[in-house]
């Protein structure tokens, strides 16, 4: 039997790092993962304590609402405008989802056909690419570096590109390069999709991970961006939510509608306890956003301020959960899988290649912020053995 989407499929680089992790670690050994970029930080009390008082009461064991309750898009509406300053129709604008690879890769589903072109950065999070592959449209990577015009090469693509593209996906910011932008990119974004008639979905997971008074500005802060593009948050960080699934979209209604559609046929909506927890999450005091975001910080310099003194000197990002390291001049030749697998062997540091994140990524390697300051400092003694 054949299974022609699957077959579309690019080979799953992330793979073999975690083959050999979990070999390494049945042999009884200590492996620091900073590969994958899942939280550890624990869920805040107060959002745990609500969604066991929503599971005391069966009203909630019902199914729920596909496109999320009332109160949930709500809430919603009201972080747009606290954080903001957006008005978001909760009705018709705002949309919750089964975390965001669930409400991102449908809402591709329920845009694009066989054939279809899709702008992506190239690196970017395996998703982006993956959830196009999926729906049988064809992906174009835009270089993405500190060192190229990124509306450059955009130009170029369009005018080199047949049939013309109907998407082009971003996130800001950016995992895993963890650059940054600001509102006027993202008016000249605006414009630029406008003149080409190409439609923008942004993911804004990191939104809320920055660090030395940086603020990531939304998408839907541009006048006009509405009629244009969709934006999608994620629990999983700010909150430290991951396991939850909870994210949601905004922006463009008819985008909305359609995604809602879909998942009309897919989906009976997240467990509604999960849901009444997440309005406490986003409506109460925020404190505990800041306090996890320091955390994220205080690991981000542990981790860069140990691998300068090994002589590994790596710019300190402005947000996300992760570093971007570039692979020291003496071992670039190996490239960043090779590299991945000395870190695993010789220093029992899991990270992630760059190449797992397109061609444009080789080169460099990712850290994840996901290990505790000691746990860091650990890793930093096993990179230094190496290097010495």
């Amino acid at each position: 039997m054949k299974f022609p989407r699957i077959d579309r499929l690019p080979p799953y680089i992330f793979a073999e790092i975690d083959e050999l992790k979990m070999k390494a670690r049945r042999q009884g050994k200590d492996i620091i993962d900073l590969g994958m970029g899942n939280p550890d930080i624990p869920t805040p009390d107060h959002i745990v304590k609500k969604v066991v008082d929503a599971t005391q009461n069966p009203k909630n064991y019902r199914y729920s609402s596909s496109r999320g309750i009332y109160k949930l898009r709500h809430a919603i509406s009201d972080w747009y405008k606290r954080n903001y300053d957006v008005d978001i129709d909760p009705d018709t604008e705002a949309i919750v989802t089964i975390g965001v690879k669930e409400g991102f890769s449908h809402m591709i589903l329920s845009m694009i056909t066989s054939g279809d072109v899709v702008f992506v950065p190239n690196p970017t999070y395996p998703i982006h690419t993956y959830a196009t592959v999926l729906a049988g449209g064809n992906v174009r990577g835009i270089p993405l570096s500190e060192d190229r015009s990124f509306f450059d090469d955009l130009l170029t693509a369009t005018r080199e590109t047949w049939p013309q593209p109907k998407l082009i996906i971003l996130s800001f910011p950016h995992n895993p390069t963890t650059m940054v932008t600001n509102i006027p990119f993202f008016e000249k974004l605006i414009d630029f999709a406008r003149e080409h008639d190409i439609f923008i979905i942004h993911d804004f997971a990191y939104a809320d991970l920055c660090f030395d008074d940086y603020k990531a500005p939304s998408i839907m802060q541009v006048p006009g961006a509405k009629e244009i593009a969709v934006e999608f948050f994620s629990m999983s960080k700010s909150y430290s939510m991951p396991g939850w699934r909870v994210g949601f979209a905004v922006g463009n209604r008819q985008a909305i509608y359609a995604l809602s559609r879909i998942k009309s046929y897919l989906d009976y909506g997240i467990f509604q306890p999960i849901q009444i927890a997440s309005i406490i999450a986003l409506n109460e005091c925020q404190d505990c956003v800041c306090e996890i975001t320091n955390k994220y910080q205080k690991r981000r310099d542990t981790l860069c301020n140990g691998l300068s003194k090994t002589g590994w000197s790596i710019k300190r990002p402005k947000a996300t959960m992760f570093v971007w390291a570039p692979i020291p001049e003496k071992y670039r030749t190996m490239g960043s899988l090779e590299f991945s697998k000395l870190l695993l062997k010789e220093a029992k540091v899991a990270v992630s290649p760059g190449i797992g994140f397109g061609d444009h990524g080789e080169g460099y390697i990712r850290f994840a912020l996901v290990e505790n300051e000691h746990r860091i400092r650990q890793a930093i003694r096993g990179i230094r053995k190496i290097f010495n």
